[in-house]
């Protein structure tokens, strides 16, 4: 009995040859995600390129091996090309990409690490042949899946008996060409690549395109030979786990293994093996009960037509249910889709550790409301209120100024003039370093709407929302302050126009407008004016006429002129009065304005510093979420 190799014909369970003993030894654990085959460089576009994945390619792709000695007995291995096939796989990965390369910036190595791996096997599984399918033969010690495998294969490949650990490193069998690809992916030498058995028609052709692997026992006691279960079972496209009628429960097969591939149950093959020891219908209990338990492990198990991982019972040493694994495993393989399969329960399963930090508790986000509430605090901080009253004021004093009676005024100047700091001296605005409470207010303001805009997301991106509206507030507390002293210049005593750009130019931003300065006269105060003129020149006349009459100069006559100064001395006030009341609703308007202005500068300056980048940051982690979403196939919207 012999099988075919695909480095030539040897006989099946014979010695290697001598040149294959030179390579005997640790089998090589090719990288994650890297197919070694020399000089082939990743398609572009299609790997998770994180720089190093792309140097490792580009080196290998340099430094190619060097060509083997020509044998005439040694022919080179075929390997057929990937066939896509249609379904939503392509657009998953595309937008796994997507998501990756958008989370660089914000999620650590370490979190996007499986699904780098799930890209670059996908890659890599992608760029091989479409028409094999590789199933992995996996059980504990003793459960009988070395004989197994040697039953479906018809021939003595793997080594069987008494002695355990049996097998020590994988062995496959192809039943057709061309698999040479997928088993260097496997990092399985030539000297343990094996061909069936020739057998009937139907079994040959029911089975074609199936590459079968015989693993190491999972539960060895070699540390190594777990290691390479568990490389293998990373790469293979399905696999077959043997159990038998006193393991199956065992809590290291269901703990370590099938409760976290339960979401590859579709892929999934479970036989109880060696039911030819258990009497009557045990064996039909031992299987009632290992589906509880894969039930338990939240495995689907697919009956009457469900997908679902393949529950059945068999025995490989009398041949009992084998012709039906064949045939199960025949249609499986047929259908070609175990590879697209397997790999979209990967991108399901990296996809369902990359939740917490994709998916919102709630509807994040910046509304309306919290930015009011910011504006009215940096409102507060740069005092905007106190400013528009201010201004107010100083419009008042400047149509009190323009209509008053000269006596007072003088009265005023005198006033003035014997205490410092009076109404004609300008008040200096308080230096900023004297009004701790206004940095306060800003850092404080910062801090809610950041926390505002925060709430609900995951910790990556709350923490990069309040990394950008801090740093965006530096400097913003010292700019408000610049903001305020300038416009309490302006509003001060003989402070002169400033236009609003260079107010808000302390921020970095354009506002267009006025923000205080000298007052604008209205319409009404010349004649105000020359009204109050005319009270005085009356004062005046009469009181020289009053007093030429006293003199004796001018004929007697009081009354005339006392009523004429009267009349200026009565009018004076009035004229007054009539021109405080007159500017009152004018001055209101003018502060309310001075007010609204100067609450623009500030609200354009943290929008500018900080709204706009907190803005930033909320649509980057929308458009994360849209491929996430891409990726799972459902919605996330409302967590």
């Amino acid at each position: 009995m012999t099988a075919v190799t695909d480095e030539g014909t040897a006989p099946a369970g014979s010695p290697a040859p001598p040149e294959d003993r030179e390579t005997d030894g640790p089998v090589p654990v090719p990288e994650a995600g890297r197919v070694p085959e020399p000089g082939r460089v990743p398609e572009p576009g299609r790997e998770w390129n994180d720089g190093l994945i792309a140097r490792r390619a580009a080196a290998k792709a340099t430094d190619p091996e060097p060509e083997p000695a020509p044998d005439d007995d040694v022919r080179p291995p075929q390997v057929e090309a990937y066939v896509p096939s249609g379904g939503p796989l392509r657009p998953r990965l595309d937008a796994l990409r997507e998501l990756v390369g958008l989370s660089r910036a914000r999620l650590d190595g370490d979190t996007l690490a499986e699904a780098g791996r799930v890209l670059d096997e996908a890659a890599a599984r992608q760029r091989l042949s479409s028409r094999h399918t590789v199933v992995a033969i996996a059980g504990a010690t003793g459960s009988g899946k070395s004989m197994l495998f040697n039953t479906l294969a018809g021939a003595q490949i793997s080594e069987t008996g008494l002695r355990r650990p049996t097998t020590a490193a994988p062995i496959a069998c192809s039943w057709t060409d061309g698999a040479a690809g997928l088993l260097d992916r496997l990092a399985i030498p030539g000297r343990l690549r094996r061909r069936p058995q020739p057998g009937g028609a139907d079994t040959d052709e029911a089975l074609q395109g199936l590459v079968l692997v015989d693993l190491p026992d999972h539960d060895s006691a070699a540390t190594e030979h777990r290691e390479q279960v568990e490389r293998v079972l990373a790469l293979v496209d399905a696999v077959i786990w043997v159990v038998d009628p006193e393991k199956y429960a065992d809590a290291a097969l269901h703990e370590r293994y099938l409760q976290p591939l339960a979401g590859h149950a579709e892929i999934t093959f479970v036989v109880l093996n060696q039911i030819d020891r258990l009497p009557g219908d045990a064996a039909d209990l031992v299987l009632d009960d290992l589906r509880r338990l894969l039930d338990e492990d939240g495995m689907a198990l697919g009956e009457h037509g469900e997908p679902g991982a393949t529950v059945m019972s068999l025995s490989a040493l009398t041949g009992e249910g084998v012709d039906e694994l064949r045939e199960v495993l025949g249609r499986f393989v047929q259908g070609r889709t175990a590879a697209a399969r397997r790999l979209s329960a990967d991108v399901d399963a990296a996809a369902a550790r990359l939740r917490p930090v994709y998916v919102a508790e709630g509807r994040p986000g910046l509304g309306e409301r919290s930015r009011e509430e910011f504006t009215d605090r940096l409102a507060e901080a740069v005092g905007a209120a106190a400013a528009g009253q201010a201004a107010e004021r100083e419009w008042r004093r400047n149509a009190g100024r323009a209509c008053g009676t000269p006596w007072l005024r003088l009265w005023r100047w005198y006033e003035s003039t014997r205490r410092p700091g009076g109404l004609e001296r300008p008040v200096r605005p308080e230096p900023p370093e004297e009004r701790p409470s206004s940095r306060q207010r800003v850092e404080q303001a910062v801090r809610t709407v950041a926390d505002e805009a925060a709430d609900g997301l995951p910790g990556p991106w709350a923490q990069a929302v309040r990394e950008a509206a801090v740093n965006g507030a530096d400097g913003l507390p010292e700019a408000l302050d610049a903001l305020a002293e300038r416009s309490g210049a302006e509003h001060a005593p003989g402070g002169g126009p400033v236009v609003a750009t260079g107010v808000a130019g302390a921020c970095g931003v354009a506002h267009s407008g006025r923000v205080g300065g000298k007052p604008p006269r209205p319409k009404w105060w010349p004649a105000a004016v020359l009204a109050q003129a005319a009270m005085t020149l009356l004062q005046v006349f009469g009181g020289l006429w009053l007093v030429g009459q006293i003199v004796g100069v001018l004929e007697p006559g009081y009354f005339t002129p006392a009523l004429v100064m009267l009349a200026g001395i009565v009018g004076g006030p009035l004229v007054e009065w009539s021109c405080a009341a007159a500017a009152r609703g004018p001055a209101r308007r003018y502060g309310q304005e001075a007010e609204r202005q100067l609450r623009e500068a500030a609200a354009a300056c943290g929008r500018a510093r900080v709204l706009d980048p907190v803005a930033a940051e909320l649509v980057r982690y929308r458009e994360v979420r849209e491929r996430y979403a891409a990726v799972t196939e459902i919605s996330t919207t409302g967590g």
